[in-house]
C-alpha cells in the first residue's frame, strides 16, 4: 500500500490565508473573496454551475490497478463524466441480503487505489478494513487520472463528480441497500468527502477524518496544483470551509489533539458558518494516523445499528474514548 500520509500538511501553513477567507463567509458568497460570479452562489453546486476549471497541466498515473486476493475484493469499473474508472468493491456475500455500504476515499494520492487488503499496524491502519470485517460492503474508487483512468487529476474538482458516480454505482448493486450508502474518507480523502457532502445529499451520512479546511494559493499542498493558480476562485471551489452551510446529509468531522493532526483546520471548520447537519468530534490524544483505524471501527458499528428509515447515528463520549489512544 502506498504511503497515504502524503496529503498531510502543517495546518498552520494551510491556514495562512484563513482570516481573510473567514471575513468573507457572511452569506456564503465569493464576491468579496474573488469577485468571480455575477450572481453570488449560495451552494457549492450553484458555484460550480457558473464555473469551469482551467487545467494548465495534465497529471496522470500510469500504474495499473493491483489485483486483490480472490474473494476479498473485486476490480470493477464505474461510469463517470470522463469515462469508465477503476475501483475495488466487496463481492456479493451470496446471502440474499441487502447490506449497508460505504464509498471510502483514502488519503495521500486519493486518485489511485492500491493494496488495501494487507494487514496494517493498529496505530496507522488506513485500509478501512474495519468496514469489510463488520460485513459492510466497501467500494474504493480510483478517480480521474489515476490507475490508467481517463481524464487527469483536478485536485478536488472533477473528483467530486467521480465520487458521486461511485455512490450511484454502489447503490445499484443488488446486494447493497440503496438507502444505506455512506461516504467516508481520511486526510485528502476526508477533504474530498467533505466537498462531496457540500455538493450532494445522496449519501446517507458522511464521515470525514482529519480534513483540510482551506486549500488556498498560500498552501504548500497546492503549490503543484494542475489548475490556474492565478485564479483564486479555483482554490475557493476546492475549499470545504466556504460551503459548509450547504450540507444536508448528517456529516461527522473528526480530528485529534495529538501531533501531527489537522486540528487547526478542524477548529476553523467548527467555527465557520455550518449546517445543523454537521457535527465535530475532537478525539483527545489522537493523531492524523492513530485516529483512522479506531474511528473506522466505531463508525462501522454505528452503521450496522443505523437501520431506521432515516439516519440516526450519534457519537457519545464513550465512543470518543474508544477512538482515543489507550
Amino acid at each position: 500500500m502506498k504511503n497515504r500520509a502524503v496529503g498531510l500538511r502543517s495546518a498552520g501553513r494551510q491556514l495562512g490565508a484563513l482570516p481573510g477567507i473567514l471575513a468573507c463567509l457572511t452569506g456564503m458568497v465569493l464576491l468579496a473573496c474573488g469577485g468571480a460570479f455575477a450572481d453570488p452562489p449560495q451552494t457549492l453546486a450553484e458555484a460550480r454551475q457558473q464555473f469551469s476549471t482551467n487545467l494548465i497541466s495534465q497529471v496522470k498515473n500510469s500504474d495499473p490497478v493491483p489485483t486483490p486476493p480472490a474473494g476479498v475484493l473485486s476490480v470493477v469499473q464505474y461510469d463517470s463524466p470522463v469515462g469508465p474508472l477503476n475501483a475495488y468493491v466487496t463481492p456479493s456475500p451470496g446471502d440474499g441480503v441487502a447490506h449497508p455500504a460505504i464509498v471510502w476515499c483514502h488519503g495521500g494520492d486519493c486518485n489511485t487505489i492500491g493494496d488495501v487488503w494487507s494487514p496494517q499496524p493498529a496505530d496507522n491502519d488506513q485500509s478501512a478494513a474495519a468496514y469489510r470485517q463488520a460485513g459492510i460492503i466497501v467500494m474504493y474508487p480510483s478517480l480521474r487520472g489515476g490507475n490508467q483512468n481517463p481524464g487527469s487529476e483536478e485536485k478536488y474538482y472533477g473528483e467530486v463528480d467521480d465520487v458521486v458516480a461511485a455512490g450511484h454505482y454502489l447503490a445499484s448493486l443488488p446486494y447493497v441497500d440503496s438507502n444505506r450508502v455512506y461516504l467516508g474518507g481520511h486526510s485528502n480523502g476526508a477533504t474530498l468527502a467533505l466537498l462531496v457532502s457540500e455538493y450532494t445529499d445522496q449519501f446517507r451520512c458522511v464521515f470525514s477524518l482529519d480534513p483540510i479546511s482551506y486549500l488556498g494559493p498560500g498552501g504548500v499542498y497546492m503549490s503543484n496544483a494542475p489548475f490556474d493558480k492565478i485564479n483564486k476562485t479555483e482554490f475557493d471551489l476546492r475549499s470545504p470551509i466556504l460551503w459548509l452551510a450547504g450540507i444536508k446529509s448528517p456529516t461527522f468531522v473528526f480530528s485529534g489533539t495529538g501531533s501531527p493532526s489537522n486540528q487547526d483546520s478542524f477548529q476553523a471548520l467548527a467555527q465557520a458558518q455550518n449546517s445543523p447537519a454537521t457535527h465535530y468530534l475532537l478525539v483527545p490524544g489522537a493523531t492524523h494516523f492513530t485516529l483512522v483505524g479506531p474511528a473506522n471501527q466505531v463508525i462501522a458499528q454505528k452503521i450496522l445499528q443505523d437501520t431506521a428509515a432515516t439516519p440516526n447515528i450519534q457519537f457519545t463520549n464513550d465512543d470518543i474514548a474508544a477512538i482515543a489512544p489507550h
